[in-house]
């Protein structure tokens, strides 16, 4: 799997292989793909969301995963935090455009993850049978 340019620009030469240790497209790969950055990268491809609802939308993740993996995202530019001036402050969590470009990449692997759990399920529950 090559990541990156592919122009054969020198300066990304070396740089653009996730297969290599070395390569920042690993550690890109990782915050992307990682359990809690997919899940909040498919819940802000609905729109702006506030921490509070991204929480209530993504179950089962801790206060801290949930604002660590924000923090990380904000970093890498997939998403962009907005503070409203309000008492309290209203923070809202949205897309970039490198965010939006990447969740759309991911759709159709998302929507193959919906349509074919069920026998991933079947094929797990067979073999734990077979292998008890």
């Amino acid at each position: 799997m090559v990541v990156g340019s592919q122009s054969g620009d020198a300066a990304w030469q070396g740089m653009s292989d996730a297969f290599n240790s070395a390569c920042p497209a690993r550690e890109v790969l990782e915050h992307i793909t990682g359990r809690w950055g997919i899940l909040i990268l498919a819940a802000l491809g609905a729109g702006p969301l506030r921490f509070a609802e991204l929480r209530a939308t993504i179950g089962g993740i801790s206060e801290k995963m949930l604002s660590q993996t924000l923090r990380t995202l904000v970093r890498d530019g997939f998403v962009a935090r907005t503070v409203e001036p309000a008492t309290p402050p209203r923070v809202s969590y949205d897309l970039t455009p490198l965010g939006r470009g990447l969740t759309e990449s991911m759709r159709p692997f998302l929507d193959w993850i919906r349509q074919h759990t069920s026998h991933v399920v079947t094929s797990q529950r067979r073999y734990d049978r077979q292998h008890r």
